[in-house]
């Protein structure tokens, strides 16, 4: 009977691990993950971590079982990772799995850069993510489950290409998110490409129907900064997030982005502690991990009040008129 009992509270202790409700653990690979996919799985690049893989699963199958999804692919992504490689080039940090087709692909991916207030320093450099948060304009990642919801496009004005002047609209694709992550609408966090258009002038053209009250549209220059941070969004290479948009549109599916709260929280603590990540069974990305020190989770409660603070002390501003441009 005792027996009986104890493999009861390990087997319960195992889901509750594949869950995400307690922090990393870098157990060894999970032996329902099929033998293609298993050559995937380690810390090396465009490798995923055993921990993010395990928690990837157990929430898409969690939500197929509860018919929510559909979709034979799923997504993850690892935060903990540089934005660059060993061979110099963007990292692969986001995934893209297909387990009915035994298809992997990691590609680049961003994260939040944070802001540096005189209250309170929580930016993040371009290389590695140290801050973390759930607050409303923290412009930060937060780490959790999600759901791919529906797309949005917007027009953002003109650029030139091949000497001609062309419109450029980008397509955002929102998330759905659960516990620390359910707030993730009201702060408008989701996934995009990796490029926006930087204004430089506005010209005269009353036959585009994006045409203000006066003729004129806004041009600029496309800047690409795949790899590299954003607004708390993730973002995606622009070949890389036209087959993502594809693969969820009309067909949504599950998302898990690592770290959440506890893994930070329990990754600080043995830091602090000068304890061994390994032998604590935590994970982050030691290359990381070494440039950073120790990550921070910054929650709602304490983050929000200094923003809102910081919001209501800035002066208010005359809106943007862009000049008009030189012919060219």
């Amino acid at each position: 009977m005792l027996l009986n009992l104890l493999r009861l509270s390990v087997a319960a202790l195992i889901i509750v691990a594949l869950s995400g409700s307690l922090p990393a653990k870098a157990a060894p690979q999970n032996s329902e993950i099929p033998a293609w996919l298993q050559k995937h799985v380690g810390t090396g690049d465009n490798q995923i971590a055993p921990v993010v893989l395990a928690r990837a699963r157990a929430l898409y199958q969690r939500k197929l079982r509860q018919g929510a999804v559909t979709n034979p692919c799923y997504l993850a992504k690892d935060a903990t990772r540089p934005s660059t490689s060993r061979d110099g080039k963007p990292g692969g940090r986001f995934y893209i799995i297909c387990e009915a087709s035994k298809s992997f692909r990691a590609v680049p991916s961003g994260y939040g850069n944070g802001r540096k207030l005189q209250r309170a320093n929580f930016s993040n450099s371009r290389q590695c993510a140290k801050n973390f948060s759930n607050a409303e304009g923290s412009k930060l990642t937060t780490g959790g489950s999600y759901l791919t919801a529906e797309t949005r496009t917007s027009f953002k004005g003109y650029f030139r290409q091949s000497g001609k002047r062309i419109p450029f609209y980008r397509t955002f694709l929102l998330f759905d998110g659960e516990g620390d992550t359910a707030n993730a609408r009201e702060r408008a966090i989701g996934g995009h490409p990796a490029v926006f258009l930087k204004w430089q002038c506005r010209f005269k053209n009353p036959q585009s129907p994006h045409a203000d009250n006066e003729g004129y549209v806004p041009y600029g220059k496309l800047v690409n900064y795949t790899g590299g941070r954003s607004n708390g969004c993730t973002t995606w290479s622009q070949s890389a997030s036209k087959d993502i948009l594809e693969l969820v549109e009309g067909n949504p599916t599950t998302l898990y982005i690592y770290p959440e709260s506890s893994d930070i929280n329990a990754v600080a603590n043995a830091v602090k502690n000068r304890n061994s990540l390994s032998r604590a069974g935590l994970y982050w990305n030691a290359a990381c991990l070494k440039t950073i020190g120790s990550p921070k989770f910054w929650p709602k409660r304490t983050l929000q009040p200094i923003i809102n603070k910081w919001r209501r002390s800035l002066p208010k501003q005359p809106p943007l008129v862009l000049p008009i441009c030189k012919r060219r």
